[in-house]
């Protein structure tokens, strides 16, 4: 059985796979900042490495005899002083790095959906600055592009219960994010299978008013939908980056740009937002 190491195992896709690959007896060893936080999840098991991406020195040999590499790291807040060519390109280039001293047979990223067309973004500049490199590094790789998590539709089951959601445009945009658990399953199988590149979204292709609406249906509200011009989401973007720093606007600009396009991907997985929605509920 190939040992896999895993980067980003605290973050939410990072659990998932964690789960994934410990159910198909797969040899884990993860890195992970704060271990101690891992070890109070008896889910997850494993060899645990402390350290930090970031710092190159504290991840020497961390790649010896590992098979495959998995990593889902980057940010989508800011923090720390940390950029996204800090975290989502050079800490991934670090550990490229020494998956290459090591000999590590494959090196799985997860990217994002339309993140080569996105480069305009900062997010998505950095994604695909690290994608080029590794594509160049001759190992064996493969690019996982899902389109968007069910974690960032909360958003919508927040406005709906709040009483209102708010959409850029008329709402008809589409989209099939996919739960972590359905996405951690794409994620392990791209170690044996030998694509390049995976696009993954989940079961259902959703509008934006359909997601709003299901929101409503699972919060017990009465709809109430209000559709912003997209001109007022193109000055808010231009507001964002003239007054603020890129720790702001870097989240927002990739939200208001992907929630101004339509977001469809191969359909993978059983998870549906109705059932994702229904948690959320529980959680209250």
């Amino acid at each position: 059985m190939q040992i896999i190491l895993l980067a980003g195992i605290t973050g939410y896709l990072g659990g998932y796979i964690a789960e994934e690959l410990q159910k198909r007896g797969y040899p884990l060893r993860a890195i992970a900042r704060n271990p101690d936080k891992l070890r109070q999840k008896k889910s997850i098991a494993g060899e645990i490495l402390k350290a930090e991406l970031t710092q190159p020195d504290t991840i020497k040999d961390c790649c010896a005899n590992v098979d495959v590499v998995i990593s889902t790291v980057g940010i989508t807040r800011q923090k720390d002083g940390l950029t996204y060519m800090d975290v989502d390109y050079q800490a991934n280039m670090n550990l490229l790095r020494q998956a290459k001293i090591s000999g590590v047979k494959k090196f799985i990223y997860i990217s994002v959906l339309n993140g080569e067309k996105l480069r305009h973004l900062k997010i998505c500049d950095a994604k695909e600055g690290f994608v080029e490199e590794l594509k160049k590094s001759g190992l064996d790789y493969c690019i996982i592009r899902p389109n968007g998590f069910f974690s960032d539709m909360t958003e919508f089951h927040t406005m709906a219960t709040k009483g209102r959601v708010f959409l850029f445009g008329g709402g008809k945009f589409k989209t099939n994010p996919i739960h972590g658990k359905d996405l951690a399953a794409v994620c392990v199988d791209a170690i044996e299978i030998p694509d390049n590149e995976i696009k993954a979204g989940g079961p259902e292709i959703l509008t934006h008013d359909q997601i709003a609406r299901t929101a409503f249906e699972i919060t017990g509200g009465k709809p109430k939908i209000s559709h912003i011009p997209n001109w007022i989401r193109v000055m808010i973007l231009k507001m964002a980056r003239s007054f603020t720093g890129s720790e702001v606007y870097g989240p927002i600009e990739f939200f208001l740009t992907v929630m101004s396009m339509d977001m469809i991907a191969p359909e993978y997985g059983t998870h549906t937002l109705k059932e994702y929605f229904h948690g959320l509920g529980d959680l209250e």
